[in-house]
């Protein structure tokens, strides 16, 4: 059995992960952590400087202004992180790394199998098509999501930038008036409703387009991936992994 800390425990993602876990047999959320709220089926602290269990592994899916205290909690008793939560600033992300050095950290900006297939199938096409495309990401949410543009978006865009390291986001064109170069990726934000999550990436050539397009219609796509990523990293030694880690083991 692999117990859980779930941080966020009481948003949305927080309640998705909840009932995940409540239909597997091989894990259990023995604590929480949030501001706000309380939970009848575990005990939810405020925060992490109050939790007094242990556990095999932390999911978050909360705020990055929680990272600092999360992140002691977890060196301080060896507690592998599965990280979830997006938004972080440039800092931030180097302090996940450096953690890392202590700790084992799953970090992914999105827990969706079909967006990580949307990825290294943007790789390849990026390789095939080289500069003679012009690359367009389009990302929509719903009307309550703050950071913008995605995690996700930003992990589609890096992974392009591997196979094309001269790339150049490209957030508003409204600003100057000029033609587009061939090194932008575009990245565009879309907000409104109720829209759980889409991502569309564009490969725009001469006479022809190829478009690679994920729609996530529930939340349960990214708790299942969360908790799928929790059994995995029970054990694992410190280090970065992602979910390219743990497809490569299934």
């Amino acid at each position: 059995m692999i117990d859980i800390i779930l941080n966020g425990c009481n948003g949305k993602m927080g309640a998705a992960v909840t009932a995940a876990v409540s239909e597997r047999s091989d894990c259990r959320i023995v604590a929480g952590v949030d501001l706000y709220g309380d939970n009848t089926e575990y005990k939810v602290y405020r925060s992490f400087n109050d939790v007094d269990v242990k556990a095999d592994v932390i999911i978050d899916f909360s705020n990055p202004s929680v990272l600092d205290s999360m992140l002691l909690y977890s060196k301080n008793n060896n507690t592998p992180l599965v990280i979830c939560t997006t938004g972080f600033s440039e800092s931030q992300v180097e302090q996940i790394k450096k953690a890392s050095e202590d700790v084992a950290v799953f970090y992914s900006g999105n827990m969706s199998l079909g967006i990580n297939l949307i990825i290294e199938l943007s790789k390849k096409a990026a390789s095939v098509f080289s500069n003679n495309f012009d690359v367009e990401i389009i990302e929509k949410h719903h009307n309550q999501k703050i950071d913008a543009p995605s995690g996700t978006a930003l992990m589609i865009a890096d992974a392009i930038s591997e196979v094309l390291p001269d790339s150049q986001y490209v957030y508003v064109r409204h600003s100057y008036r000029q033609k587009r170069a061939k090194n932008e990726i575009g990245i565009h934000a879309v907000r409104g409703g109720t829209i759980v999550g889409e991502h569309e990436v564009i490969f725009a050539g001469h006479d022809e387009i190829l478009s690679l397009k994920h729609m996530a219609l529930s939340k349960e796509v990214f708790a299942v991936g969360a908790v799928n990523a929790a059994v995995y990293m029970k054990n694992k030694e410190n280090g970065m992994h992602n979910m390219g880690s743990l497809l490569s083991e299934t």
